[in-house]
């Protein structure tokens, strides 16, 4: 006790003349409350103050197949860089871009197969860069298909004026890096999903189509029927125009395609305009709004805007603001 009065007679509480009083002792008793909660409340502050330990994301320990890809994406949740290894100019800003997938550790190439990125068809990735000190990321569907490219993969993006990071890739160089993360969507493709496919895209939103089209012609037990009706600007605006017909021609009228055109040029056969209510009626698959049929839509917000309305006049239900797999008609 003694101990404690020395502290509080340190601490100014309580006048040396008066602690051994009957008041004295009582205005001990408030000192030493005090400066209990004065101690608690410092290592309170303290604690409040200091940085929370940092989450290390490390990659998993794997075990590599002899004859099984590795799946890059699904094994961390960290961002991934991944080089760009080529880049050709399809149109005056649009780029097709090739990314290697980086090998896992212990890898030996010629004995372990190329890695994947390990992407649902219908699913897309993440790219992320600094933009003006703003960290900027957008959604991109590959082009190609898992194992398609081995140790690669394709990502075909149009560059927009006010667009973040489709001008950011537009000025990469062979050999730089980005970042890259995945997989993300809502939408799953598998062949029993539906009978029919109606697919509504626009410009670059044709991507997501152009992988679950391809991903459904090569699957010999996959039966199921898709229409595409294809808007652009200009003729020249078509991305994998040949590829599309090229898929057409060998799917034994499983896919057929139609391409709209906003300035359609002399000798033009397909649509011409904008989308209308009567082109969808024309070229949407003959199950019509059945059950086990689709809408499978990706393009410009306005467009978009515009093609709901002319679905729901059909017959199909309004479409939710987020998309679901179960939804009828469902938005990339």
């Amino acid at each position: 006790m003694d101990y404690v009065k020395q502290l509080v007679l340190k601490s100014g509480y309580v006048d040396a003349d008066i602690i051994n009083t009957p008041e004295g002792e009582k205005n001990l008793k408030v000192a030493v409350a005090c400066l209990a909660g004065i101690v608690a409340l410092a290592i309170y502050l303290a604690a409040g103050s200091a940085s929370p330990p940092k989450k290390v994301l490390e990659s998993p320990e794997v075990t590599l197949s002899t004859t099984e890809p590795h799946a890059m994406l699904p094994t961390i949740t960290d961002w991934h860089r991944m080089r760009l290894v080529d880049k050709t100019a399809l149109s005056h800003n649009t780029n097709l871009y090739v990314f290697e997938i980086p090998r896992p550790a212990g890898h030996v190439k010629g004995v372990h197969p190329e890695p994947v990125l390990g992407l649902p068809i219908g699913q897309h990735i993440s790219v992320s860069a600094e933009i003006d000190g703003k960290n900027i990321v957008r959604s991109y569907t590959p082009t190609t298909l898992d194992g398609e490219d081995p140790g690669r993969f394709h990502l075909l993006v149009k560059a927009y004026e006010k667009g973040n990071i489709s001008r950011y890739l537009s000025l990469l160089t062979v050999g730089q890096d980005v970042k890259i993360k995945g997989p993300k969507g809502k939408f799953t493709y598998t062949r029993d999903l539906a009978d029919h496919l109606l697919m509504i895209a626009g410009g670059t939103g044709i991507t997501p189509m152009y992988q679950i089209i391809k991903a459904s012609l090569a699957d010999d037990k996959d039966t199921t029927q898709i229409r595409l009706v294809y808007a652009n600007v200009n003729e020249d605006d078509i991305l994998l125009r040949k590829e599309l017909d090229d898929l057409q021609a060998q799917s034994n009228g499983r896919f057929q395609v139609y391409y709209v055109l906003n300035n359609a040029p002399t000798g033009w056969t397909g649509g011409q305009g904008f989308i209308t209510r009567d082109m969808i009626e024309r070229y949407m698959p003959d199950g019509g709004v059945a059950a086990r049929g689709k809408v499978l839509m990706c393009g410009p917000p306005p467009m978009m805007g515009a093609m709901k309305g002319h679905l729901e006049g059909i017959g199909y239900p309004k479409a939710n603001t987020i998309s679901k797999l179960e939804d009828q008609v469902f938005l990339f």
